[in-house]
């Protein structure tokens, strides 16, 4: 469990009033990453060195994290 304080808005998230803000937590093994609006919702973590991959295949025109899973297969 990765505590509360270890959170903060990902440098990622769009401006303005942070309707689109995702909030990430890291460690030494992992990168976590939530929903700002609904903190309880679920995480997506992912291994040390791995969230890098993930933001480029994002930014390779996958809108959706569901997208981004069908392309990693």
């Amino acid at each position: 469990m990765i505590p509360p304080e270890s959170w903060r808005k990902s440098t990622y998230s769009g401006g303005g009033d942070g309707n689109d803000c995702v909030e990430i937590a890291t460690t030494p093994t992992h990168t976590a990453v939530r929903d700002t609006k609904d903190p309880a919702g679920g995480t997506l973590t992912f291994p040390a060195g791995t969230f890098a991959a993930f933001l480029d295949g994002v930014k390779g025109g996958y809108s959706t994290v569901t997208d981004f899973a069908r392309f990693r297969g």
